[in-house]
């Protein structure tokens, strides 16, 4: 998928104002993601992305994995675009659920294996775990 597209995907589920507004959202939501999968992950996850996304996965470079649940994600967010959790939830799902559709099917599976249960539905996928 193109970054352009990928961006055009991410406004219209995020119900964003324009492509700046989404391309800070994406950028934000993969910053903490890059943060909660291994490093490892980040690089298979990069290499399957437009460059602009492989930049915003890579910033931080070999970091360790941070354990947290899909509040903490959502807060994190929060706290990178300035926005309430609750919000920042409905952001998160509009990157996520666009980044399984811009990933084949076994990375999408890596990254939510890498994730406790509640992380599935952000992606658009349903939680088996309940």
């Amino acid at each position: 998928m193109r970054h352009d597209e990928f961006l055009a995907r991410v406004r219209e589920r995020g119900e964003y104002a324009n492509q700046e507004e989404a391309a800070q959202v994406t950028k934000a939501v993969l910053d903490v993601l890059a943060h909660r999968i291994t490093p490892g992950e980040v690089k298979d996850l990069a290499a399957q992305l437009p460059a602009p996304l492989k930049a915003a996965l890579q910033a931080n470079g070999d970091q360790r994995v941070k354990s947290y649940g899909v509040e903490e994600f959502c807060r994190r967010v929060a706290e990178r675009t300035g926005a309430r959790p609750r919000t920042a939830q409905w952001d998160a799902s509009a990157v996520l659920s666009t980044l399984a559709e811009a990933v084949s099917p076994g990375e999408l599976n890596q990254i939510i294996s890498q994730l406790p249960s509640g992380y599935a539905v952000l992606f658009g996928k349903p939680d088996l775990s309940d």
